[in-house]
């Protein structure tokens, strides 16, 4: 009988498939979806019905379906008369017959490409039970037994069981539900509690429960390998202490391609490329049980999974993990996935462009995709080279969240950053917030962060570090940076810094008082400070955001830059300063206040600027005479830099703005600042004036 689906034009691409596997199913639903019409055979009404129900899911089916058994003759005329040029046998490991008769009649036809869809056999470690070459000499063994036989092994085999003296009181059978299977069984006198009618393949716990209710001794089964369930019913005769008959593949030296390689080979001969989908998905900390439900059934239902090394481990275990208590996800694969250790976003696009087999693709990505991941730069890239490729993101247990459970430390008002592969100022971040968590990774990071927190003066804040998170060895470590950065915590970190006295302000303007000025015992009262009333003013006309990149150019105690650290701390500072007492004293106040991202230069400008990176501001408070030069390397690194110029001299003045008005700048705006600040004479209080002070600021015009 013959069943055409769509369009006569849908079975002219040459291509025939004899199915009735769970490999021949899922290559016609490869097939159908990529719109490659085919020829599909099976043997029985049955699989045409498994095979209709699920490829018929797709609008754009397209392939035409051959129903019943067909003998060498029937073969040979179908691929004539069809034009076949790829004929791919699919069918069952056991079908021996079959796929002989399948390869006589293709040598028949010149032209005509053969190709053995071969289901893998199991792994020697599954190999638990006794092996026989055919189920003759299984009943010639359980002969010399005694006790109940669950027999899985098809209805085709029935009849070989009667050699059995006492068969109908031992012999408990699980076949098809098909009409044809349950005559099968009835006529050899096995009926009611004796006959199992179910379509499988079966969890681990259904087995048992048939093992159970059946109180079977023995089990019988055919190598059916994963598609067939093979593995759930090792496990299940484990489980119950059952022993297990095996009959080995009738073939033993056959060889063949696996659906994957197939796939690969038909992908490349029609030129398709695959509808696929990508999901990034967190997997949490790493092990099974911090994935979510649905992470865990994307996994087991990928034929590709990438990731790093670790990912991927997490991945293998939850596999076999779910091998010891349950079957396949419903529609998970035949076949155990692939897997790419990558986590490059050009690379995996590359892989996924020259690898078109894969359909069903999982990146895994640590804790939670949105958490300090790759999975931005990464959805970015499959988007970009794949644009007609759905992408999809799976949520994550994030590292913040379980090590806040774990330590009953809420997260919920913790400054988030990280330092493990980036750089960021966690110092200054500690500094200005009363709990901060951090990603750190490797130990080396750890110990040098303690080093910093206690140079900057932030050794009493109290820091809860996790390590291995999840895994056996997860150890959680609580103590000040002095204690902490002694243990031997390993590289797998995050860590919360709970600041009990944070510095919230962030207005400029910071009191001179508060800066060092002095080194041991001798005041440098010779290296000059911009006073607060005017570096308040100076520091507004910079308009600094947070991840902005200052140059302080003479920088004298640092105050200018200190503030700027405060303010950008996102971002970076440089003070540039030729004084040896002058840069001693920059690092003492960058220590005091924590300003982990400024950073000292010592050297005269221009030169010392000439290896800096390209800056967004710069801040001017002494050129030496060389104004212009100065403005010029600034310019060329960033031609939008933003200029401020702090001088007290008017030929300073006159020199300023002309380097402005020769060089691409825009129009200057200069603002005098005169201050006076109280000085207590006597019980009284008299005002002091300052030198007045000219802030000029002005935009680079390209």
């Amino acid at each position: 009988m013959e069943k055409q689906s769509m369009t006569e034009r849908s079975g002219r691409s040459g291509i025939l498939i004899f199915a009735g596997t769970t490999e021949g199913r899922l290559l016609t639903e490869f097939l159908d979806r990529n719109g490659i019409p085919a020829h599909v055979c099976v043997a029985t009404e049955y699989g045409g019905e498994l095979l209709e129900e699920t490829s018929g899911a797709h609008a754009e089916s397209c392939h035409i379906l051959h129903t019943g058994r067909l003998d060498l003759p029937e073969m040979e005329e179908l691929i004539r008369r069809e034009h076949i040029s790829t004929a791919i046998d699919a069918t069952h490991p056991y079908a021996a017959a079959v796929s002989e008769n399948i390869r006589a009649a293709v040598d028949a036809v010149s032209s005509v490409r053969y190709i053995r869809l071969l289901r893998s056999s199991s792994d020697a470690e599954e190999k638990s039970g006794l092996y026989f070459p055919s189920v003759e000499d299984a009943v010639e063994y359980l002969k010399g037994t005694n006790g109940r036989i669950l027999a899985v092994t098809g209805s085709k085999e029935l009849q070989k069981y009667t050699e059995l003296p006492d068969y109908q009181e031992r012999l408990y059978v699980r076949v098809l539900s098909t009409a044809e299977s349950v005559e099968k069984a009835v006529n050899i006198g096995l009926s009611g509690a004796h006959l199992i009618a179910m379509q499988g393949p079966f969890s681990v716990e259904a087995n048992v429960a048939l093992l159970h209710q059946t109180h079977a001794e023995f089990l019988v089964t055919k190598e059916s390998g994963a598609a067939g369930g093979f593995p759930e019913k090792v496990r299940a005769a484990q489980i119950t202490g059952v022993k297990l008959i095996v009959i080995g593949r009738p073939l033993k030296n056959e060889t063949g391609l696996s659906l994957r390689d197939v796939k690969a080979l038909l992908a490349e001969q029609m030129r398709i490329s695959p509808k696929r989908d990508i999901c990034l998905a967190g997997i949490g900390m790493g092990n099974p049980g911090t994935m979510t439900e649905e992470v865990r059934e994307r996994i087991l239902k990928s034929d590709l999974l990438i990731g790093a090394e670790r990912m991927l481990e997490a991945a293998k275990n939850l596999r076999e993990q779910c091998a010891r208590t349950f079957s396949q996800t419903e529609g998970a694969f035949a076949e155990a996935p692939d897997t790419l250790r990558e986590y490059v976003p050009e690379k995996i696009c590359d892989f996924l462009l020259n690898h078109l087999e894969y359909e069903h693709v999982t990146v895994l990505l640590s804790g939670d995709p949105g958490f300090y991941s790759g999975a931005k730069k990464l959805s970015a890239a499959l988007s970009r080279r794949f644009p007609e490729t759905e992408v999809t993101v799976m949520p994550g247990i994030s590292s913040a969240v379980y090590l806040g459970a774990r330590t009953g430390i809420s997260w919920d008002d913790a400054h988030l950053c990280s330092i493990h592969g980036r750089s960021e100022n966690l110092v200054g971040a500690v500094r200005t917030h009363r709990k901060v968590f951090t990603l750190v990774g490797k130990q080396d990071s750890f110990r040098e962060l303690c080093g910093n927190l206690i140079a900057c003066g932030l050794g009493g804040v109290k820091m809860t570090a996790g390590a291995n998170l999840s895994y056996p060895d997860e150890h959680i470590f609580i103590g000040d940076p002095e204690k902490l950065m002694r243990e031997d915590t390993g590289d797998l970190l995050c860590l919360f810094i709970q600041n009990a006295h944070p510095t919230l302000y962030v207005s400029p303007g910071i009191p001179d008082t508060a800066f060092i000025r002095i080194l041991g015992n001798t005041a440098m009262s010779a290296v000059p400070m911009t006073k607060s009333e005017v570096r308040a003013v100076a520091i507004s006309k910079l308009r600094l955001s947070k991840n902005s990149v200052v140059w302080d150019v003479g920088a004298g105690t640092g105050s200018v830059s200190v503030e700027c650290a405060l303010l950008s701390s996102e971002g970076q500072v440089f003070a540039i300063e030729k004084r040896e007492e002058a840069v001693a004293l920059i690092e003492e106040n960058r220590n005091k206040f924590a300003c982990a991202n400024l950073n000292i230069v010592p050297g005269s400008a221009p030169e010392a600027l000439r290896d800096l990176p390209a800056p967004t501001h710069v801040f001017i408070g002494g050129s030496s005479g060389n104004m212009k030069e100065i403005l010029e390397i600034a310019l060329r690194k960033n031609q939008h830099v933003r200029v401020v110029i702090d001088v007290i001299a008017l030929e300073s003045v006159n020199a300023s703005m002309a380097a402005l008005k020769e060089l691409p700048f825009g129009e200057a705006d200069v603002a005098e600042i005169t201050a006076a600040k109280s000085k207590k004479v006597g019980p009284y209080h008299m005002m002091m004036g300052q030198n007045p002070v000219y802030i000029i600021s002005a935009d680079g015009q390209g």
